[in-house]
C-alpha cells in the first residue's frame, strides 16, 4: 500500500521560495493575493506579530519578480495573467529598529533605502549637497509608469522600539515621514505597494500619507489573510492531526477543539465572524505534541520595547484582568491620533474582537486560554510585585485543588493574598484570586458565574469549586458570614442536586485587619 506523503512543516520559514523548494505546507491564500495584486493599489496591513505577515510580504515578492514559477498547484496559478515585468523592492524595517540616537537611526534609514533601491538601479551619491531623499526621488522620477513594486514589513519596528522616549520617537517619525512622503509624491510610478506592521501607528505624522493607502486591517474580505482558520488546520495539517492524535491516546475531534480553545479565537475584522488560530502556536505544537500546550506564541516576545510598555502600561491594575471590555472603532484605529492601552492590546494580539455591538462599538476579551492564562500571569506579577507565586510561597495552588483539600486551599490562597498590598472591596479580592487561579496553570479554568458575577468558578481536571468571597475587618466580624450559608447559596444555584455531584461551593471570609481569609465553610 502507498504511504500518504507527509510535507514538512512551515515552522519559522518566512520566505516563499525556501518554503516551496523544501516541499513545507503551504496554506493556499493566493485566491486573497490575486484579489490585491490585480489591483494598482497602495495597502495597508495591522496584524500581531508571528501570524505570517512576512511570509505573505515575500509571496508578493515572488509574484511580482518572478510571475506564478513557484505557484503550481496553487489557487491563483488559474488565475493571474500579468506577464508584465517589475521592479521589486522589499524593505525590512526590523533591520532599522537598533539606534540609540536620531543619528543613528538616519544611518540605519538611509543604508536600508540605499541596499534594497540599488537592487533595482539606484546610485547613491553621499558626497553630494543633495539629501538621500532627494536623490532616491529625482531616480524615482525616471521610472517608467507602474513600474514599481514597494513591500515593507514592519513598517512600525523602529518607532516601537523607542515608544516611551519622547525625543527620539519624533525625531524617527519625521525621518519615517520623509521616506513615505517620496513615495506618495512618486505614485505615478507605483504598481503595487504592500506595507505591514503590528500595530496602527497615526500618531507617527503619517496619516496624510497613509489616508492614501487602502486599510485591510479590520476588512471583513481578508479577516483570514494570515492565521488559519479551523477548516485550513483540518484540511492541511490532516495526517499530524490525525498521528498527534493517536500519540496522545485522544480523539481527533478533540484534540482540535483543544486547539482551537488553546490557541485560536483571534479575530481582526469588524463583523466578528472570521476567527482564526495563530500558526506559531499551532505549528509548534504539532512539531513539538510531548511538550503539551505551552504558550508558544507568548513566550516569544516579540520586541522587548513591547513587552516593556505591555507590563508599565497596559497592565496597571491587576482587577482589570476579568472586566468586560469594549472599544470604538475609531479608539481601535487611533483616528484621535494617540493609541491607547485598549487599542494597543487589541492590535498586538492579546485582546480580540468578540463582536460587533451598536453605535460602531466593539466587544473584547481574550483569544483563547494560551493568551488568557500568560495575561493572568503578568497580571499576578504585577500583583507580587515581579515576584512569582512559587517565590511567596504559593505555587501548589493546582495540586491543593485537585487533591480537594480545603484547608490546603486556604493556606495557598492566603500565601499568596498576604504578599500583596491588599485594601479594597470583595469585586477586587475576588479579582484577585481569579487572576491568581487563571495564571496557575493548564488545568485550570477560572471564571465568574454568568448570571450574578459574584462567586468565582474553578475547574480543575473535571472538578468545580464554587468560591463565595465576603469580606470583614477583623476576625471578630466574620462569624455573621456563617449564617444562613447554605440557604444562600441553593438561592444563588437552585439547580438539582445531580448537576452539582462534581461540585464543592465554599464561602470564604477574608479579614482586611489580619490580610488573610480568617473563617470558610464548604456548603
Amino acid at each position: 500500500m502507498e504511504q500518504k506523503r507527509i510535507q514538512n512543516l512551515p515552522l519559522g520559514t518566512s520566505d516563499f521560495s525556501a518554503l516551496r523548494v523544501a516541499d513545507e505546507i503551504y496554506v493556499d491564500k493566493t485566491e486573497f493575493i490575486y484579489e490585491l495584486a490585480s489591483q494598482k493599489a497602495k495597502y495597508l496591513f495591522v496584524r500581531p506579530r508571528r501570524f505570517g505577515k512576512s511570509l505573505l510580504i515575500s509571496t508578493f515578492e515572488s509574484l511580482f519578480k518572478y510571475g506564478l514559477r513557484e505557484f503550481k498547484g496553487l489557487a491563483i496559478e488559474k488565475l493571474w495573467k500579468d506577464k508584465a515585468k517589475y521592479h521589486v523592492v522589499k524593505l525590512d524595517f526590523s533591520e532599522a529598529k537598533y539606534f540609540s540616537s536620531p543619528e543613528q537611526f538616519s544611518e540605519r534609514l538611509v543604508s536600508l533605502i540605499v541596499r534594497n533601491f540599488a537592487r533595482v538601479g539606484f546610485s547613491y551619491i553621499p558626497e553630494s549637497a543633495e539629501s538621500i531623499f532627494d536623490q532616491w526621488s529625482e531616480w524615482l522620477k525616471t521610472l517608467d509608469r507602474d513600474s514599481l513594486v514597494v513591500l515593507v514589513d514592519e513598517y512600525d519596528s523602529p518607532l516601537t522600539s523607542c515608544l516611551e522616549q519622547e525625543e527620539l520617537f519624533a525625531a524617527v517619525r519625521e525621518q519615517l515621514s520623509k521616506f513615505y512622503a517620496e513615495l506618495a509624491a512618486n505614485e505615478r510610478v507605483l504598481r503595487f505597494v504592500f506595507v505591514t506592521g503590528i500595530i496602527r501607528l497615526n500618531e507617527v505624522c503619517l496619516s496624510s500619507d497613509f489616508g492614501r493607502f487602502t486599510d485591510l486591517s479590520l476588512d471583513p474580505r481578508y479577516g483570514s489573510l494570515v492565521g488559519f482558520t479551523r477548516d485550513e488546520v483540518e484540511g492541511y495539517f490532516e495526517n499530524y492531526l490525525e498521528k498527534v492524535a493517536k500519540d496522545l491516546a485522544r480523539s481527533r475531534e478533540d484534540l482540535i477543539k483543544q486547539l482551537v480553545a488553546q490557541y485560536g479565537g483571534y479575530c481582526f475584522e469588524e463583523t466578528g465572524s472570521t476567527k482564526v488560530l495563530a500558526p506559531w502556536s499551532l505549528l509548534n505544537f504539532l512539531a513539538y505534541p510531548s511538550r503539551a500546550f505551552l504558550a508558544y506564541w507568548f513566550e516569544t516576545g516579540g520586541a522587548a520595547s513591547l513587552l516593556k510598555y505591555l507590563k508599565t502600561q497596559a497592565v496597571k491594575a491587576p482587577e482589570e484582568f476579568s472586566r468586560e471590555k469594549r472599544i470604538s472603532r475609531s479608539e481601535l484605529l487611533g483616528v484621535s491620533g494617540s493609541l491607547s492601552d485598549i487599542a494597543f492590546l487589541t492590535q498586538a494580539g492579546y485582546l480580540t474582537i468578540k463582536a460587533p455591538e451598536p453605535g460602531e462599538t466593539f466587544l473584547l476579551d481574550y483569544p483563547n486560554l494560551e493568551v488568557r492564562r500568560s495575561m493572568a500571569q503578568m497580571y499576578t506579577e504585577k500583583l507580587l510585585g515581579g515576584k512569582v507565586p512559587g517565590q511567596v510561597g504559593a505555587g501548589p495552588i493546582v495540586e491543593a485543588l485537585s487533591k480537594e483539600d480545603l484547608e490546603f486551599v486556604v493556606v495557598v490562597l492566603n500565601r499568596f493574598l498576604s504578599a500583596i498590598d491588599y485594601q479594597k472591596d470583595e469585586a477586587t479580592l475576588r479579582a484577585y484570586v481569579q487572576v491568581y487561579l487563571a495564571a496557575a496553570g493548564s488545568g485550570v479554568e477560572a471564571e465568574f458565574e454568568d448570571d450574578r458575577r459574584k462567586e468565582l468558578k474553578v475547574k480543575v481536571d473535571g472538578r468545580e469549586w464554587i468560591f463565595d468571597f465576603r469580606i470583614v475587618k477583623a476576625l471578630k466580624d466574620a462569624s455573621e458570614h456563617n449564617v444562613d450559608a447554605d440557604k444562600h447559596m441553593e438561592k444563588i444555584h437552585p439547580r438539582d442536586q445531580d448537576d452539582r455531584r462534581d461540585t464543592r461551593k465554599v464561602r470564604l471570609v477574608f479579614s482586611t485587619e489580619a490580610r488573610q481569609f480568617v473563617m470558610w465553610r464548604e456548603l
